[in-house]
């Protein structure tokens, strides 16, 4: 398939699938598109089995589209960019400490957490996986989305102080997350041998410091640009400038491309939008990016649905994979409650926020990428399954249920 037959076969299925989810299903936008994608998926990979032409075209769809690269390279900078940009910058100030520990202190003991676990796992059922590996697996899966429930939450009525919590911290442990792993890539790449203490060290804070800097010096040099001129149409392509060069700047800088977006993210939404725009201006771009935003999270979730098309399903591995679900809960669990019981002597939290965090960690299609992204002597297949299995477990109940969830607790801020 050429490149306009992917994108436009891929548009209208997203459509479609958006179209009768709101008009019938009405559940999330994101949920709802990726359980039809699903359907079709399973229906198809049964149709296949007698080799129809239609089931062909869907699995050549899916074939020709490298998620990873797609994701990774193109539209993870946007989706960051375009829910950074709605932060509050003052309110996220308040909220700083636990974001920035739960997205890092988190993230590290989940890694770490979700590694030997797993390593164990493969263990209990008779497959020898290296530990470093099971340890690439556990930074690949334990950055949260919960963009798709971020909706069902404000439903909910919980303090904006915990969905605060919740959108900046997942804002920032997908690029937290991604500089893990490519720091431990690295070490398995080399085979640990050529690594001491100091280069990992140096590898991690050029990749996230420099990445936070150099987003910051893109958001600057963004605001005094938006703030010499007054006309929307070429101030929404000077952010979208600051994405797609930005993003491209960041891969041969060898800073966090992630990171970066997001702290642009947030300068552009912010003081860019209070010092360097007109109320039009405003109302433009803030239109723009959330239709972006809507429109590549409908194309993200149909993709992770028809990705199960081309994922080699084997019967030991799917246990492994289901086991591996109440493993990465666990592991959120306690990456969530050790931070936040060290922090409740300084940061106040709200009753049950242990809970919700835990519950509304969601994996999405960032996990599904970083795993597309190994190598076959990294144990590419396995991993992808195990990671496909937890993504659609997080994403359909836990994603369908935390709205629910908070209602049902009740949820209020304590001292």
């Amino acid at each position: 398939m050429n490149i306009n037959e992917i994108i436009s076969i891929t548009i209208v299925l997203a459509a479609i699938f958006a179209y009768i989810n709101h008009r019938f299903i009405k559940w999330p936008p994101t949920i709802g598109i990726m359980i039809l994608s699903l359907i079709t998926s399973v229906l198809l990979a049964t149709l296949g089995s007698s080799r129809s032409l239609l089931s062909e075209k869907a699995i050549q769809l899916v074939t020709s589209i490298d998620f990873q690269d797609v994701l990774m390279n193109f539209m993870l900078s946007f989706l960051l960019f375009a829910g950074a940009i709605h932060i509050d910058a003052e309110k996220l100030k308040l909220q700083g400490v636990p974001v920035l520990i739960l997205a890092t202190v988190g993230i590290l003991i989940s890694t770490f957490l979700v590694g030997g676990l797993t390593w164990l796992v493969f263990g209990w059922f008779g497959k020898s996986v290296p530990f470093i590996y099971c340890l690439l697996f556990g930074s690949l899966i334990s950055p949260t989305d919960p963009i798709a429930v971020l909706g069902l939450l404000k439903a909910a009525n919980i303090p904006a102080s915990l969905e605060l919590k919740i959108s900046g911290e997942s804002l920032f442990n997908d690029g937290v997350a991604v500089v893990i792993f490519i720091t431990i890539a690295e070490i398995a790449r080399s085979g640990g041998a050529d690594f001491t203490f100091l280069d990992v060290s140096k590898l991690f804070l050029q990749e996230a410091v420099g990445g936070l800097l150099f987003g910051a010096v893109l958001g600057y040099i963004g605001f005094l640009a938006l703030r010499s001129i007054d006309e929307y149409k070429v101030e929404v392509l000077i952010t979208l400038a600051i994405v797609m060069g930005g993003y491209y700047a960041a891969s041969h800088l060898h800073v966090s491309g992630p990171l970066a977006m997001v702290v642009a993210g947030i300068i552009t939404g912010n003081k860019s939008k209070a010092e360097g725009m007109s109320d039009i201006t405003r109302d433009y771009l803030g239109k723009f990016w959330e239709l972006i935003d809507e429109i590549l999270n409908a194309v993200l979730f149909l993709l992770i649905g028809l990705e199960i098309l081309v994922i080699k399903v084997n019967i030991t591995l799917v246990l492994i994979g289901a086991t591996c679900i109440l493993v990465v809960l666990l592991a959120r669990w306690v990456s969530v409650i050790i931070p936040v019981s060290l922090m409740r002597f300084k940061v106040k939290f709200e009753k049950h926020a242990v809970t919700i965090l835990t519950w509304g960690g969601l994996r999405g299609g960032i996990s599904v990428a970083l795993a597309l992204s190994l190598s076959n002597e990294m144990h590419r297949d396995e991993f992808v399954l195990i990671t496909y299995i937890i993504v659609v477990f997080s994403i359909l109940v836990q994603g369908l249920t935390i709205g629910k969830l908070a209602g049902k607790l009740k949820i209020v801020e304590t001292n």
